[in-house]
C-alpha cells in the first residue's frame, strides 16, 4: 500500500489526513482520523454525460458502521446496517450543503457522488467534522471540477469560553453547538455553510464564535492546499457551455418585455407565457428535445436576471415588498376536536399546520445506532405533500428534505420543553405542510410553538422562525427578509433563523456562491432578530402562554418513586402481578431501574385506583398495625394471609387462638377474611401476624 500522511495539531490532537491506494479506482480518497476516530471519503464523477441534465446530480452519503462503535445491531433475523438512520441522513445533508455551491455550473450533466464511511468511532470525536473535511480534501486533489478547499469546524461554549471541536460530554453541557465551514477568499475566510442549535443566544455570541473559528477554518484549508500541490490530480476540462443564437434571438423576439411584466403579476402569467414560448417553439422546431432543454435553461436565466436585478437597482420584489418587510402572518389555535393540541401558522401562501400528541413515557422512541443508543421522549416529523405545491407525485415514505427540516424545527423546540421529571409525557408533533411558498420549516416551528401551548405543556415561551435570502453581484449586496421560493431559488443565500424573545435556539445557512462574510452575516441577524420579535407579536395575540390544564382527551400520567428494591415485588413472577394491575384498572405502567413509576390512564380514576394498589404492593408494614386480609394458604404448622396486595404474612398455628388448636383448618379457611394483627418482621423481612379475637372461629 502506497500512502502519504499529513498531520495537523488542532485543540491538543492531531488531525490526520492519510492519502493512500486503497480506493484507487475512485477518482478521490482519504482517510481522515482525529482520535480514534477514523473515516473513509471517496468521490467518483461518471464517464459519460448525462443527457438532457436539467440539474447536477450530485449524491453524498455518509455511511454509519456499527462496527464502528464495537456494536451488533439490526434486526435479530439480518444483523446489519439497514436504511440510513436519521443521524447519518442529516451528516450527509451537512456535507451536501457545503460542497455543492462550489461545483461550476457547466458539470450539470456529469453525476459525481461521494461517500464517507466511518470506520472507527471513538466517543469522543465527531465523525460529521471529518466527513466535511474529508469530503473537501478528495474533491480538491482529485480530477473532479470544484472550486474548494473548505474548511469545517465544530465549535461548543461552556461559561465564557469557545470550544474547538467539543468532546461529546463538552457538547452535552454546552449552550451551543454550531457547525461553520468557510473557504479562502484572498486574507479572508468567508462562510459557506452554518448549522447551529443553542440555548437562546444572542447575536453577537454567533459572531464572536465565526471569528474564533477562522484562524482554525485557515489552517485546515492550507493542509488541504499542500496536499493539492503535491499529489493533486489535472482537473477535468469541461467544455464551455454551446449558445444557441438562433433559439435565443427567437425567444428575445417572442418574449419581448413580457417576461418581467408576468414574473411581477403572478405565478399563472409566467407559466402561461412559458406554455406559449414553448408551442412555438415546438412548431418552428418539431421533435427537437434538445431546444426545448435549452429554452428551459435560458428561461430560468432569465428570470434569475431580472429578479435579481430589479432587487439590486430598484429594491423591488416580486410581490412589491419592501426589503425589511414580513408577509402578512396569521395564526390559530384549537382547530381539531379531538387532537391533544393543535397550531396553524399562516405566512403569506406558506401555512402550516402542527398537530401534537401526547403519550405515556413507554411510547418514547427507542434508539439504536452508531452514536446513539436510548430513547427519546420528544419528536417533530415535518410532511411536505406534493398537493403543498399545486403538484402531483408519487406518496413515499419521508425523503431526506423532509427529515431534515424536521430535525431543524425539533432541535428549535427541545430547549423550551419541561423536564421529563416535571413533564413525564412523551411528545409528538406532526407538521402537514398545506400550502408552499418558501420558508416551510421556519413556519412549522412557529405552528408547532402555537401547539405546544394550546395541548397545556408547560413550555419555557414561543417560538418562531425566518428566512432571510441575499442577492450580491460581488460589489454591492441586498439582504432580503422572509424570501419566498423565487428568492429562494434564484438568490444567493438562505439564512433560517429560529429563536425566542430571549435569542437564537437554532441556525442553517446555504449559499450558492462561494460563501459570505461576518459582516453580511451579523447584517442578516440583526435583521432576523428584528422580524422575530414582529412576529412573536402576532403569535402571542393568539396564545400567550400554556394553555392551564391539558386537553381532556389527553392521558392523564401520575408520577412518583418507590425503592428500587421493591420493583420486583410489583412485576411479580414472569410479570404476574404487574400485568394483573394493568388489565384490572386500564392502565399503563412503566418502572425505570431508578424506581420511578409512571402509571398513564384515560381516567384520573383508573391512574388512582393503580398507583392505590402498587403504593399498597410495596408499602413496608410496621408491628402493631392491624390488617383486614384474605387466607391464601394453610400448611401444616399455619396460615398465611394477604394483608395487602403482593404481601402475606404468616399466622402460626400457635397465633390463631388464645388456646392450643390441633389444625389450622379448625379455625380458618382458604378464602376467609380475616382480621390479623402484624407482631414481628424478622430480618429476613418475613412477616408474623396473630389472628385477632374477634374472629368468627374464635372459641
Amino acid at each position: 500500500m502506497n500512502s502519504k500522511i499529513y498531520k495537523l495539531p488542532i485543540n491538543g490532537k492531531e488531525l490526520v489526513i492519510e492519502i493512500n491506494d486503497l480506493a484507487e479506482k475512485a477518482n478521490g480518497s482519504a482517510m481522515l482520523r482525529l482520535g480514534d476516530t477514523q473515516i473513509l471519503a471517496t468521490c467518483c464523477m461518471a464517464k459519460q454525460d448525462r443527457e438532457n441534465a436539467e440539474f447536477f446530480p450530485l449524491s453524498v452519503g455518509f455511511e454509519e458502521k456499527y462496527y464502528a462503535a464495537g456494536k451488533i445491531l439490526g434486526s435479530r433475523y439480518m444483523r446489519r446496517e439497514g436504511r440510513p438512520s436519521d443521524e447519518s441522513i442529516l451528516a450527509s445533508r451537512l456535507i451536501d450543503r457545503a460542497i455543492r455551491p462550489l461545483f461550476p455550473e457547466n458539470l450539470k450533466s456529469r453525476e459525481v457522488q461521494l461517500i464517507i464511511t466511518c470506520l472507527s468511532w471513538d466517543k469522543e470525536n465527531d465523525p460529521d467534522i471529518l466527513g466535511l473535511i474529508g469530503a473537501s480534501a478528495i474533491l480538491s486533489m482529485s480530477d473532479v471540477p470544484w472550486q474548494g478547499p473548505i474548511g469545517a469546524v465544530r465549535i461548543g461554549k461552556i461559561g465564557e469560553r469557545f470550544i474547538l471541536n467539543p468532546t461529546y460530554p463538552e457538547r452535552e453541557e454546552s449552550e451551543m453547538d454550531l457547525v461553520l465551514a468557510g473557504i479562502q477568499s484572498g486574507d479572508d475566510i468567508l462562510i459557506n455553510m452554518i448549522e447551529a442549535e443553542g440555548k437562546e443566544l444572542a447575536d453577537d455570541t454567533i459572531i464572536k464564535a465565526t471569528e474564533f473559528a477562522q484562524p482554525y477554518l485557515r489552517e485546515i484549508i492550507e493542509l488541504q492546499k499542500k496536499i493539492v500541490s503535491e499529489l493533486g490530480k489535472e482537473k477535468l476540462v469541461l467544455p464551455e457551455l454551446a449558445q444557441d443564437v438562433e433559439l435565443e434571438e427567437k425567444i428575445n423576439e417572442f418574449l419581448g418585455g413580457k417576461l418581467e411584466q408576468a414574473i411581477y403579476q403572478g405565478k399563472n402569467e409566467t407559466t402561461e407565457l412559458k406554455n406559449s414560448l414553448v408551442s412555438l417553439i415546438k412548431e418552428k422546431y418539431p421533435d427537437d428535445k434538445e431546444k426545448i432543454l435549452y429554452l428551459n435553461n435560458f428561461w430560468e436565466k432569465e428570470i434569475e436576471k431580472i429578479i435579481r436585478r430589479n432587487i439590486l437597482e430598484q429594491e423591488k420584489r416580486e410581490d412589491n415588498r419592501k426589503l425589511d418587510e414580513v408577509r402578512n402572518i396569521s395564526c390559530k389555535t384549537e382547530l381539531l376536536p379531538r387532537t391533544h393540541g393543535s397550531g396553524l401558522f399562516m405566512r403569506g401562501q406558506t401555512k402550516a399546520l402542527s398537530i401534537l400528541t401526547l403519550g405515556a413515557p413507554g411510547d418514547q422512541r427507542l434508539m439504536e445506532g452508531m452514536e446513539i443508543s436510548g430513547k427519546k421522549r420528544f419528536m417533530h416529523h415535518y410532511n411536505f405533500p406534493p398537493y403543498s405545491v399545486g403538484e402531483t407525485a408519487m406518496l413515499r415514505g419521508p425523503g431526506r428534505r423532509e427529515i431534515g427540516h424536521g430535525m431543524l424545527a425539533e432541535k428549535a423546540l427541545a430547549p423550551l420543553l419541561p423536564n421529563h421529571e416535571d413533564f413525564p409525557y412523551t411528545i409528538r408533533i406532526v407538521t402537514e405542510i398545506l400550502c408552499s411558498n418558501g420558508s416551510s420549516s421556519m413556519a412549522s416551528i412557529s405552528a408547532s410553538s402555537l401547539a405546544l401551548m394550546d395541548a397545556g405543556v408547560p413550555i419555557k415561551r414561543l417560538a418562531t422562525g425566518i428566512a432571510m435570502g441575499l442577492i450580491t453581484d460581488g460589489n454591492s449586496h441586498k439582504i432580503l427578509t422572509d424570501i419566498q421560493g423565487p428568492e429562494d431559488h434564484y438568490g444567493d443565500m438562505d439564512l433560517k433563523v429560529a429563536g425566542t424573545r430571549e435569542g437564537i435556539i437554532a441556525m442553517q445557512m446555504d449559499v450558492k456562491i462561494k460563501g459570505i462574510s461576518k459582516e453580511i452575516l451579523a447584517q442578516a441577524l440583526a435583521k432576523a432578530k428584528t422580524c422575530r420579535l414582529k412576529i412573536l407579536d402576532t403569535m402571542e395575540a393568539e396564545i400567550a402562554q400554556p394553555r392551564p390544564e391539558l386537553s381532556p382527551w389527553a392521558p392523564k400520567i401520575i408520577a412518583f418513586q418507590i425503592k428500587p428494591d421493591k420493583i420486583r415485588e410489583i412485576i411479580g413472577p414472569g410479570g404476574k402481578i404487574i400485568n394483573e394491575i394493568i388489565e384490572e384498572c386500564e392502565v399503563l405502567i412503566d418502572i425505570e431501574d431508578s424506581g420511578q413509576v409512571f402509571i398513564t390512564a384515560e381516567k384520573s380514576e383508573a391512574a388512582d385506583k393503580a398507583m392505590a394498589w402498587i403504593k399498597n404492593i410495596v408499602r413496608e408494614v410496621a408491628a402493631g398495625e392491624v390488617f383486614e386480609g384474605k387466607v391464601k394458604r394453610i400448611l401444616d404448622f399455619g396460615a398465611f394471609v394477604e394483608i395487602l396486595p403482593g404481601q402475606e404474612g404468616l399466622v402460626h398455628i400457635s397465633k390463631l387462638a388464645p388456646y392450643r388448636v390441633n389444625k389450622v383448618e379448625d379455625v380458618v379457611k382458604i378464602g376467609d377474611m380475616v382480621k390479623v394483627k402484624v407482631i414481628a418482621i424478622d430480618e429476613q423481612g418475613r412477616i408474623n401476624l396473630a389472628l385477632e379475637k374477634n374472629h368468627n372461629n374464635d372459641k
